[in-house]
């Protein structure tokens, strides 16, 4: 409910401006140590971008209402949104949009870590939920570029907007495409905020639409194998159908004017 989040919000915001807040039957306050705001504002970011691999990953809708309060929080409290992206950007090097190269003296090890995986006592994660945490992350940032709290001051810029998503979209168009990881994050992404960024860039978004159905898709197929095709068939279906319909359609879960007002 839209008022259980501005619960949240201001929660959030009442520790990080240095009131007290109660928290599991204890009064809390970054006043309490030298260090308190610098450390709540890494453990915050650092949550923000675990409900992007956990909870969004899963649940792809909720991406919009975590991604509304880190928004609005990042607008007043910008220390957070740098810190978030610094979080977001080592556990998925994606979101830069970045594919590390292996350097000369890198084990696989520590280079499978580089791309993202999890690794424990030499083990390293299944693809499939390598790829889901991937998505989640690449979910929730491309919510965030295009969400405003809606009860803050509209005066100023979006802390970081959608032509963070534009350039984003651009670097990773110009990037040689990897089998799986690269189909799967760009349909997350035009899933989620394609509707945003035609809003925005008209013409110019159909032009990138048009590139990537004639020019890029054939780029992801050449590197992908027979048994890797769902998600480059997904994001073939959904440029197709866009193309042909001349509209991106609304994202599931995005928060309507009428979700405020329970």
């Amino acid at each position: 409910a839209g008022s259980k989040l501005r619960e949240v919000f201001d929660k959030i915001n009442n520790l990080l401006s240095g009131k007290p807040v109660q928290t599991e039957g204890q009064t809390v306050s970054v006043t309490q140590h030298p260090q308190g705001l610098e450390f709540v504002y890494y453990k915050l970011a650092e949550k923000f971008v675990r409900h992007g691999e956990g909870e969004v990953s899963f649940h792809h809708d909720s991406a919009f209402p975590i991604a509304v309060v880190l928004s609005g929080i990042w607008e007043l409290h910008p220390r957070v949104g740098d810190i978030f992206l610094a979080h977001l950007h080592k556990k998925c090097p994606y979101s830069v949009p970045f594919y590390p190269a292996r350097k000369e003296g890198t084990s696989l090890e520590e280079y499978q870590r580089m791309l993202g995986y999890e690794v424990h006592d030499s083990k390293v994660e299944e693809q499939d939920h390598f790829l889901k945490r991937m998505s989640g992350m690449i979910r929730l940032y491309a919510a965030i570029i295009q969400l405003r709290w809606p009860y803050g001051n509209k005066q100023g810029a979006h802390p970081h907007g959608l032509s963070y998503g534009w350039r984003w979209l651009a670097q990773m168009l110009n990037l040689e495409p990897l089998a799986d990881v690269t189909a799967m994050l760009l349909l997350d992404f035009l899933e989620v905020c394609g509707n945003a960024l035609v809003k925005q860039y008209g013409i110019q978004f159909w032009k990138t639409m048009f590139f990537i159905q004639k020019s890029y898709i054939p780029r992801i197929e050449a590197v992908t194998s027979s048994g890797q095709m769902g998600c480059l068939s997904r994001l073939k279906n959904f440029v197709q159908k866009c193309l042909q319909e001349k509209e991106i359609p609304l994202p599931k879960g995005i928060l309507t004017p009428s979700f405020w007002r329970t």
